[in-house]
């Protein structure tokens, strides 16, 4: 028995190679961005209407999340976001494929996280050929500032990722990671916890 073709959707989602021209794609793509050009354009004390937007464009939201304006993603559905999420101005998240983050994520301005792929060789890409990857962040995490993570990548529970870093492989639980690319520099521990009590003069 024939199997019925793939649809261009189905392909993505399945991290196969799938044409972004696709008209249902393209139909996904815009209800995003009208919803996102809503959210962008509200008024600052309009925070419960931006709110449900979210709620209306995400796949899964807790109780407790903030974004700020501006915003920008591609579909909306992929993204899944934890308890006491936030978000700094100018998050980017092309989520063609899953956008997993957990509770407790600080995320910095101007951070990207970029789930799409294209070809290097040109014959495929001008054909616009593309595939995607899901991205996965644990709980209690921070991203700084100007971060960009790429397709397919875990970053475990308790880690930060230092500002200006490009994340090109998975980073694991509890550490301090820097660079381009990014790599691991030291583990946390209740040292780092010690010190900032200390410092700030702040009771156990």
């Amino acid at each position: 028995m024939q199997q019925t073709p793939l649809s261009e959707k189905e392909k993505m989602l399945a991290g196969k190679a799938y044409q972004a021209g696709d008209a249902t794609l393209a139909k996904e793509r815009l209800k995003a961005r009208e919803i996102v050009f809503e959210f962008n354009n509200l008024a600052p004390k309009f925070i419960k209407q931006r709110k449900e937007l979210l709620r209306r464009l995400f796949g899964k939201t807790e109780k407790m999340f903030y974004v700020e304006p501006p915003f920008r993603c591609d579909y909306g559905y992929n993204i899944e976001i934890g308890d006491n999420f936030y978000a700094n101005f100018n998050l980017v998240i092309l989520d063609c494929a899953k956008v997993s983050i957990g509770n407790n994520v600080f995320i910095a301005p101007n951070v990207a996280m970029y789930t799409a792929g294209h070809p290097i060789h040109p014959h495929l890409r001008n054909q616009e050929f593309e595939w995607a990857q899901p991205i996965s962040i644990g709980d209690s995490v921070w991203i700084g500032g100007n971060v960009v993570i790429n397709a397919g990548v875990k970053i475990g529970s308790n880690t930060v990722i230092g500002s200006g870093s490009v994340v090109t492989k998975d980073i694991p639980d509890n550490v301090l990671a820097a660079g381009n690319p990014c790599k691991v520099i030291r583990q946390i521990t209740d040292a780092d916890k010690d010190y900032y009590y200390k410092q700030f003069k702040l009771d156990e």
